[in-house]
């Protein structure tokens, strides 16, 4: 067999274990040794997947952020406006990070915990998140439909502008405001975008 074939299963299920120990206990809690013990493995044999402890809840991370990254390259790839995709691809992160604070707060903290750290897992994200937005500035000015201009800068007022969605940090710390006022100021976050981007920045 191959190490794919034989390691997916283990890699899986120890990530599994680890989420499931996470949202019960808190990462704080949450220890290696439990985590082979529900595995039915030992300690050093769940270190023969993950080195370290930051290394297993990093994978944690990761392992929902994917299909939110998977999520915002579709949307990038459409056939659709630049603006038009500009605006969902904001509001995927928007209702991806505000519901999993809601539904998973747990995990969603081990993603807030990585932002604040800087460590790579949350550079990783932000870099994917930015190439995708740089890729969709790029084509809406090269088709016209955003003025010309400089597209560091564009893409840096995307994110000044809509910071507080799409920030884990800055969500976490909305977390007890009401949905409704969220998602109203974030509609108003996401047309001031649109009149910057389409206005040209300055």
């Amino acid at each position: 067999m191959t190490k794919s074939t034989t390691h997916a299963p283990a890699d899986s299920r120890i990530l599994d274990l680890a989420a499931s120990h996470v949202r019960l206990y808190g990462v704080e809690r949450t220890t290696v040794v439990s985590i082979a013990r529900a595995a039915g493995m030992s300690h050093a044999n769940v270190y023969r997947y993950f080195p370290s402890k930051e290394a297993l809840i990093d994978a944690v991370t990761e392992q929902w952020l994917k299909p939110v990254e998977a999520g915002l390259r579709d949307i990038a790839d459409a056939p659709d406006p630049a603006y038009d995709k500009i605006e969902r691809m904001l509001a995927v992160l928007h209702r991806a990070y505000r519901g999993k604070l809601e539904n998973d707060p747990n995990i969603f903290g081990l993603f807030a915990a990585a932002a604040a750290e800087d460590r790579a897992i949350s550079r990783r994200h932000r870099n994917r998140l930015q190439a995708e937005l740089q890729k969709v500035i790029d084509e809406g000015m090269a088709n016209g439909v955003f003025e010309p201009g400089d597209l560091r800068r564009a893409v840096a007022i995307v994110f000044d502008v809509a910071h507080r969605f799409i920030h884990p940090v800055s969500v976490r710390m909305d977390g007890a405001t009401p949905g409704p006022q969220i998602d109203a100021r974030f509609e108003r976050i996401s047309r001031l975008v649109r009149r910057a981007l389409t206005s040209g920045v300055r």
